[in-house]
């Protein structure tokens, strides 16, 4: 009997089902390359470069997670995007170093993650959920301020008309989720971009203007120049290439059980770090930050039934026909900075929540985690509260503390594995259970 998993669907109900994966995923990369296209000031042609390039990568990946080709790939439903997290990182090192190093250490990145997957059960103990709870509550933190100067401007007052679209902006967004149901509230944020941007060629608060296209076209190679590769400044990208680990673990499980096959995070998790892994390193190529498996299409799964991996990778062919596409990628790569700032600003403070969230599963109750979560985030504010702190010390003190991710999760490793490390390897010798005999004596 087949699986559920192996299901062939027929060709009538398989693009149906996979349209539906494609609207309920295609808001997370049109969204992150339009944020990182207001970040580094992109024109409209190398905008809709990128947008086509994380198309065809989010397909490829998809095929790559469906279809499984040896030891790449889990052979599950799974969808791969543009990781929102590891975007955010992306621009900081682009903001700091320039855009080439940020490419360069997407490549490294993405080397570390395909060279420890031999070490997953090693590797992954050092990720729990207090761990990454405290990298993305960080993460969301860092780039809600990185929005709020897509919608400034660089080193200028903000302009009233652009906080104003940008309120239309998310009043949109908020607006859509709230009314909208199933796959089109996940959709919520294309829809406040649309509105945005209708409200800014109405009323004259902002300009749409794509750039001229025709037929198919490929993404463009080294849109930043030849990669740069600065280890030290790629530190936020490797250390959470190191934390997408755990991630993984829980997807990779939750994805199992959807289906209806046994979990085996031994086997299916290093398949599925291989597979980002290898997308990512073609993506350091075009441009794009480290690409990641995502759990958004398991809620489909359940609300359909369909569990049949060829419906994902019917979506991963949609998706690289329709970034090949060079009309749709240059139609949508004309949008307002202010309403690309305003849906940055849901964006990255959704991600923000996330951290708490999984701050939350960590059992804050608990002292000692309270204390470990308190001094890493305490590590990692300062460098966002007082960016000049420290300015007087060395070049690599400067990019590693320098770094609020970086600090803060370094720091929440290592307070998190004190505490949770034995007190006989910390050279104490526990006291000794006194005997039985003596004990009843003593009564």
């Amino acid at each position: 009997m087949t699986s559920p998993v192996d299901e062939r669907v027929p060709f009538g109900r398989l693009v149906p089902l996979a349209l539906q994966h494609v609207l309920a995923m295609v808001a997370a990369p049109v969204s992150t390359v339009f944020l990182t296209a207001g970040a580094l000031r992109l024109p409209p042609d190398r905008t809709a470069s990128l947008l086509s390039a994380v198309l065809v990568l989010c397909g490829a990946g998809s095929l790559l997670q469906s279809l499984g080709v040896r030891t790449f790939g889990a052979r599950l439903p799974f969808v791969m995007l543009p990781g929102g997290a590891a975007a955010a990182l992306f621009l900081g090192i682009a903001r700091d170093h320039g855009p080439a190093v940020a490419s360069g250490s997407v490549l490294l990145a993405a080397a570390l993650l395909l060279a420890v997957t031999p070490l997953y059960a090693r590797l992954v103990r050092f990720f729990p959920p207090l761990v990454m709870g405290v990298t993305v509550l960080l993460i969301g933190i860092s780039m809600v301020k990185v929005a709020a100067q897509l919608v400034t401007g660089p080193g200028a007052p903000a302009a009233p008309r652009a906080v104003a679209l940008a309120a239309v902006t998310v009043a949109a967004t908020v607006l859509a989720h709230l009314v909208l149901r199933g796959v089109w509230r996940r959709t919520a944020v294309l829809i406040g971009m649309v509105a945005g941007t209708l409200v800014a060629v109405t009323t004259g608060l902002g300009a749409f203007t794509p750039a001229p296209s025709s037929g198919f076209s490929l993404p463009a190679l080294f849109p930043y120049g030849a990669p740069r590769f600065d280890p030290v400044a790629a530190l936020p990208l490797l250390v959470f290439s190191l934390t997408t680990l755990a991630e993984i673990t829980g997807q990779t499980v939750l994805s199992s059980e959807t289906v209806g096959r046994a979990p085996d995070p031994g086997r299916d998790v290093p398949r599925v770090a291989r597979a980002d892994a290898l997308v990512s390193l073609v993506g350091g190529l075009f441009g794009t930050s480290l690409m990641v498996t995502s759990a958004e299409n398991i809620g489909i799964g359940r609300l359909t039934g369909v569990r049949s991996r060829y419906v994902t990778a019917a979506a991963g062919g949609l998706l690289v026909l329709a970034g090949l596409l060079s009309p749709l990628s240059r139609l949508v790569a004309g949008l307002p900075a202010a309403v690309v700032g305003g849906s940055a600003l849901v964006v990255y403070s959704v991600i923000a929540v996330m951290g708490v969230e999984m701050l939350g599963r960590a059992g804050l109750g608990e002292r000692s985690n309270s204390l470990v979560a308190a001094l890493a985030l305490a590590v990692g504010l300062l460098p966002l509260l007082a960016p000049g702190l420290y300015d007087g010390f060395p070049g690599w003190v400067r990019t590693v503390a320098g770094s609020g991710v970086v600090a803060g999760t370094i720091a929440a490793v290592l307070v998190h594995a004190l505490f949770t490390t034995p007190v006989t390897h910390r050279g104490v010798q526990p006291p000794r259970p006194e005997p039985a005999a003596r004990r009843r004596g003593a009564t």
